[in-house]
């Protein structure tokens, strides 16, 4: 059975960025996505806990919203139930799923507006108001040696809106390979082909 994560407390910060995902780097992360499937995968199911519509979520996240020269991808759910033709629900239990399985991280936009209103006298005025937009990930290449960019981390977790924004460094997340399983075993020969890693010796 796969480690889940337990539940994550609320991070809060910009957009983070990363480098951008080349094909092969995205192509790595979806064939980590099947490793780890064939590794956890339990009896009566049919694809194993990234099931084909996260599948969909995870593939539309890297191809339609992941941003070729910044690395910033933040879409909304909306928008990636569109693209992944799957109701809101799902995209919500996808991202759980991919988070626990080590592929992506992300972290809760926010941004200020201000908003008018009326005081105790009745006078018309303006204050800033936090909001919450939407959510922006960051994608875990399975490779050992690929960049890995910072995490973010509220120092108050507690609060509703007054959250200082800080950023943490986290350590990359290591998938280990067993060259005797198939599928590990591709990713390997895919790495050394590419010149992600190193021939093998001899």
């Amino acid at each position: 059975m796969p480690a889940f994560t337990p539940t994550r407390e609320k991070i809060f910060g910009p957009a983070p960025s990363q480098d951008p995902l080349d094909r092969n780097a995205k192509a790595r992360i979806m064939t980590a996505a099947h490793a780890y499937n064939a590794r956890y995968k339990q009896q009566g199911q049919h694809w194993g806990p990234v099931t084909r519509s996260f599948f969909g979520v995870l593939r539309a996240l890297l191809y339609c919203f992941q941003n070729d020269e910044d690395g910033r991808c933040f879409p909304s759910y909306e928008r990636i139930a569109k693209a992944a033709r799957c109701n809101r629900d799902t995209v919500c239990e996808a991202i759980k799923a991919l988070e626990s399985a080590g592929l992506i991280s992300w972290v809760h936009r926010i941004t200020k507006i201000r908003v008018k209103e009326r005081d105790l006298f009745g006078q018309l005025v303006t204050r800033w108001q936090v909001i919450r937009t939407s959510n922006a990930y960051v994608f875990r290449d399975p490779l050992p040696c690929a960049p890995h960019r910072q995490g973010y981390k509220s120092e108050n977790p507690g609060g509703p809106l007054k959250q200082d924004i800080s950023l943490k460094t986290q350590p990359p997340a290591i998938i280990i390979l067993d060259p005797t399983k198939p599928l590990d075993s591709a990713l390997i020969r895919f790495g050394q082909a590419t010149g992600a890693l190193p021939a093998p010796a001899g």
